[in-house]
C-alpha cells in the first residue's frame, strides 16, 4: 500500500499485468482501442501486434485493471473476435504513459487473419457529403472496414506487409493514422484522392476513356453494356439485370448458357422487391459479409428471367465496396454482377490479366490501381425458413475466409487437406484451429488447378505452418488426389461421404459415435462404386456402412451427370426389369433410337457397368421423367428444376418405397416410387404434385432409414452433409422428421454442406486416423 498525499490514506500499490490476447484482433481497431480504454481508466503500458493476436501490459490501480479486463471483451470494435485473453501478473515498472508499440513478427502464426469487410455507415455518410475531402472517393475505408485478406502478403498485418504499401500517405492521411482519437488510426489500407489508388474506365482494347469513370460506366451499363468491373477480391462481369437483350448477351460471350447470375441492389428495399427476404435473409445481407443470399424470387419483380432460368431462387447481394455503391447510384439499376471469367476458369484479379481473358466478354473495363493479392469470390449463403429462420454458406469465401473454425479434436501434427474436384476449398489445421481457404473453382480446368497449388503454397506461408499430415479424398484419378501424393507428409485419404459427415461434425463442434446422412452427386465408394446416398455409423476416425440406396447401373460414366435420361434409364431398368423401354414408351420419345438401343443393350448386361447409390441421379432421373429437364448445363440443374416444381406445391403424399435389410444393411428401395411416378403420369396428375411427393418421398425414406439405425445403435445424433441438402425441402423434410421422432438432426451453419466443405472433414478426420 502507499499513502495519497491529498487524502493522507493508504491507497494500493499499482498493479501491472500482461495480457495476450487471441483471435481476429488485428486490421479491426483493436490497438486504438486498447489505446483509448487503457488511457479513459488512466492505466500505463503498451499494445503492439505479433503473430499470435495482441500483446498487452497494463499498469495501475487494481479496480482500473479489472474493469480494463471487463470492458476488453464486452466494448471491442465491432469487427474483433476474441478467442482467448491469456493474463498474468508481472513487476511494476513505474509507467506513466500508455503507447501502441512496434509490430513484432517473430514466432509461430495464430492471429486470426481479418476478411474483407463491406464499407461500414460511417465511411458512406462521409463518402456522400460534398463537404467531406472524401467525398465520392472509391477506395475509403477505416478501421471498421475495407479490404483485408485480399491485400494481405504476410503478418502481422501492417501496411507494409499488404500491396498499399504502393501508396504514401498524404500528410492529412498520415495525421489520421496516427491519431489514436481518429477512427482511421492505424487503418492500413488509408488512404484519399490525393495519395491513393484511383479508378479509370478503358475501352475493350484498353484505352482510357475521358470524364469521370464511375459516371461513363453507369452510362455504358444503362444503355445495355457490359462492364468489367475491379472489385475487391477480383472483377465481375455486369450488365443490367431488367433487360433481356443485355443479360442474353453477356450470358452468350461468357458461354454461360443457363447457370443462375447474381445480381446487385443498392439497398434491403430493392432486395425485398425482387425476392422475399424473411429476417434471416435481411440480416445476412446486411452482414458486414456481405454474401450472396439465394432467396425465393418474387413473380413481379423487375428483373430479366434469363438471370435464373428454371428455378424460383434469386441470388441478391447489396453493394460492399465504395466503387460499388457509387456506381448502383449512378446506374440506377438492378445489376448482373456475375464472376469476371471465362466460364469455368479463375477469377481475374489483375488489370492486364482481365484485359485478355475478357476482352472478348466487355465492351469496358473499370479498372483501378490497387493490388489484389489473391482472388477471392463472392460468398453465397442460402436463406432457409424451417424449422426457423437461418441461412446456410454454399459457396465460403469474400467475408467469411479466412476466418478460423475451432475444432473440438486438436491435430497432433499440421493437417493440409486438399478438398475435393468440384467447389476445391482447402484447409489447414493446426491444433485446433482450422483455417479453410477460399472458393477455388473447378479442377478439371487446367487454369483453376494451377491457381489451387498456387494457393495452398500462399497459404502455408500465410499461416505460417508446414503441414505434416496431407489429407485427401479417395479418389484416384481426382487431380487433388494425385498432387496430394506428391506433397511432402503423411498421406492420408478420406472417404468421401466420411468426410461429409466429420465436416458437419466440426462446423457444429461435435466428437464421438454419430449416424451420418450423406447425399450428393458422386463419391468414392471404398467397394469401387459410385456412393451418394449414404447412412454411415461414424465417429472422426472410422466408419461402418449402414446403408445406403439402392444401386442403379450407371450409364455412360461422367456423361450419366449431363444427360438426365441416362440415370433415368438406369431406375428404370431396375423397376421394370427388360420391358421397361416399353413401361416409358412416352417418355423416352425425347431422346434418340440409337442411344436408347445402346442404353437397352448395356442395361441388359447390368453386371459390367459401374454400380450407383447416387441421390444426384435420382434427382436427375426424376426430373427427366416429370419433364422438366432433359440435361444438366450446369452442375444440379435438374435438381433445381424439380426442386422450384415442387414449392409450386403446397403439399403432396410421399409415394411408396421400402426399406430393405440385406444381411444387416438398409438398402432404400426407390423402386415403387418410380412405379407409381410413371403411373401417375400416365394418369395425368400434375408433375407439380409429383415433384413435390417425390420430394416428401425422399424425407421419408433417408428419416426412416436414419431412425432404424438410431434404433440399432442407441445413437441419437444424426449429421446430414452433402450437395443434396443445398436443397431448401430435402433438408428441412428429415429434419422435422428426425426431431419428431425424438432424434437431434444436425446441418451445416460455417462451412457449405457441398464439397467446398469437404476439405474441413478430410482435416478432422485425418489428423484423428493418425492420432
Amino acid at each position: 500500500m502507499t499513502q495519497d498525499p491529498q487524502t493522507n490514506r493508504s491507497k494500493p500499490a499499482p498493479l501491472r499485468r500482461s495480457l495476450n490476447v487471441r483471435g481476429q484482433v488485428q486490421g479491426v481497431g483493436f490497438r486504438p482501442f486498447v489505446y483509448r480504454l487503457a488511457n479513459e481508466l488512466r492505466l500505463a503500458g503498451f499494445v503492439g501486434n505479433d503473430p499470435q493476436g495482441a500483446f498487452v501490459e497494463i499498469e495501475g490501480a487494481p479496480s482500473a485493471i479489472d474493469e480494463f479486463t471487463r470492458r476488453l471483451e464486452s466494448d471491442r470494435p465491432p469487427l474483433a473476435v476474441i478467442a482467448d485473453v491469456a493474463g498474468a501478473d508481472v513487476p511494476a515498472t513505474g509507467a506513466d504513459e500508455f503507447v501502441i508499440r512496434h509490430s513484432v513478427a517473430a514466432g509461430p502464426q495464430e492471429a486470426n487473419i481479418t476478411p474483407d469487410t463491406a464499407l461500414c455507415d460511417d465511411c458512406r455518410r462521409e463518402m456522400g457529403d460534398e463537404g467531406d475531402r472524401r467525398y465520392r472517393y472509391p477506395f475509403i475505408n477505416c478501421t471498421h472496414c475495407g479490404p483485408r485478406y485480399s491485400i494481405i502478403q504476410a503478418v502481422p498485418y501492417d501496411r507494409p506487409n499488404t500491396t498499399m504499401a504502393a501508396f504514401t500517405m498524404c500528410p492529412a492521411c498520415q495525421n489520421e493514422y496516427d491519431d489514436p482519437t481518429d477512427r482511421r488510426f492505424h487503418a492500413q489500407p488509408n488512404a484519399c484522392g490525393v495519395c491513393g489508388p484511383r479508378v479509370w474506365l478503358t475501352d475493350a482494347d484498353g484505352d482510357e476513356l475521358e470524364g469521370d469513370a464511375i459516371t461513363a460506366a453507369a452510362t455504358m451499363l444503362r444503355r445495355k453494356r457490359i462492364v468489367a468491373i475491379k472489385g475487391l477480391g477480383g472483377f465481375h462481369l455486369a450488365c443490367r439485370a431488367d433487360d433481356d437483350e443485355a443479360v442474353q448477351r453477356l450470358r452468350s460471350r461468357k458461354r454461360r448458357e443457363s447457370k443462375p447470375l447474381a445480381i446487385m441492389v443498392d439497398s434491403l428495399q430493392a432486395a425485398g422487391a425482387c425476392c422475399v427476404i424473411d429476417p434471416a435473409a435481411a440480416a445476412a445481407l446486411t452482414d458486414p459479409a456481405r454474401p450472396i443470399v439465394l432467396a425465393p424470387k418474387r413473380d413481379n419483380a423487375a428483373i430479366s428471367p434469363h438471370v435464373a432460368p428454371g428455378t424460383d431462387m434469386l441470388g441478391v447481394m447489396l453493394p460492399y465496396t465504395p466503387l460499388h455503391v457509387l456506381l448502383l447510384a449512378e446506374a440506377g439499376v438492378p445489376l448482373v454482377m456475375t464472376s469476371g471469367n471465362p466460364t469455368d476458369e479463375p477469377l481475374c484479379s489483375d488489370n492486364a490479366e482481365a484485359l485478355g481473358r475478357l476482352a472478348r466478354i466487355a465492351d469496358a473495363f473499370l479498372l483501378h490501381d490497387r493490388d489484389i493479392e489473391r482472388r477471392v469470390d463472392d460468398s453465397v449463403v442460402m436463406a432457409v425458413g424451417a424449422p426457423q429462420p437461418h441461412v446456410i454458406p454454399l459457396r465460403r469465401a469474400r467475408g467469411y475466409v479466412p476466418a478460423p473454425i475451432r475444432v473440438p479434436l486438436a491435430a497432433d501434427a499440421p493437417v493440409l487437406a486438399v478438398g475435393g474436384e468440384l467447389k476445391s476449398a482447402v484447409c489447414i489445421l493446426d491444433g485446433d484451429r482450422a483455417v479453410m481457404s477460399e472458393h477455388l473453382g473447378e479442377l478439371p480446368n487446367a487454369a483453376a488447378f494451377r491457381n489451387f497449388i498456387t494457393t495452398i503454397e500462399q497459404f502455408k506461408r500465410l499461416v505460417r505452418v508446414d503441414p505434416k499430415i496431407i489429407a485427401h479424398d479417395l479418389h484416384p484419378a481426382y487431380a487433388a488426389t494425385r498432387h496430394a501424393e506428391r506433397l511432402p507428409g503423411v498421406c492420408v485419404g478420406v472417404q468421401h461421404h466420411h468426410a461429409h459427415i466429420v465436416g458437419c461434425m466440426a462446423d457444429n463442434g461435435l466428437t464421438g459415435r454419430v449416424i451420418g446422412l450423406a447425399c450428393d452427386g458422386t463419391g468414392y465408394g471404398t467397394d469401387g462404386t459410385v456412393w451418394g446416398a449414404e447412412v454411415l455409423v461414424c465417429d472422426e476416425s472410422s466408419f461402418e456402412r449402414a446403408g445406403h440406396l439402392w444401386y442403379i447401373g450407371l450409364l455412360g460414366g461422367d456423361a450419366a451427370a449431363k444427360q438426365t435420361w441416362r440415370p433415368a434409364t438406369g431406375w428404370l431398368a431396375e423397376s421394370f426389369g427388360g420391358d421397361w423401354r416399353d413401361e416409358a414408351a412416352g417418355l423416352l420419345g425425347r431422346v434418340d433410337a440409337a442411344p436408347l438401343d445402346m442404353a437397352e443393350a448395356q442395361l441388359a448386361r447390368r453386371d459390367r457397368l459401374v454400380g450407383a447409390s447416387s441421390l444426384g441421379r435420382l434427382f436427375d432421373a426424376a426430373a427427366f421423367l416429370l419433364g422438366l429437364c432433359d440435361r444438366n448445363r450446369h452442375e444440379a440443374e435438374a435438381a433445381m428444376a424439380i426442386e422450384a416444381a415442387a414449392r409450386r406445391c403446397e403439399a403432396a403424399e410421399a409415394m411408396e418405397y421400402e426399406i430393405v435389410d440385406d444381411d444387416g444393411m438398409l438398402v432404400m428401395d426407390a423402386r415403387p416410387m418410380i412405379r407409381r411416378m410413371l403411373r401417375d403420369m400416365r394418369d395425368g396428375r400434375d408433375p407439380m404434385q409429383l415433384a413435390r411427393a417425390f420430394h416428401e418421398t425422399l424425407a421419408d425414406m433417408l428419416a426412416a432409414c436414419a431412425i432404424r439405425t438410431a434404433r440399432r445403435t442407441g445413437l441419437s445424433r444424426v449429421i446430414m452433409s452433402g450437395g443434396c441438402f443445398a436443397n431448401r425441402l430435402l433438408l428441412t423434410g428429415p429434419t422435422r422428421r428426425l426431431a419428431a421422432a425424438g432424434l437431434e438432426p444436425y446441418a451445416h451453419r460455417r462451412v457449405p454442406c457441398g464439397d467446398g466443405g469437404l476439405a474441413l472433414g478430410q482435416a478432422v478426420a485425418a489428423a484423428a486416423m493418425v492420432k
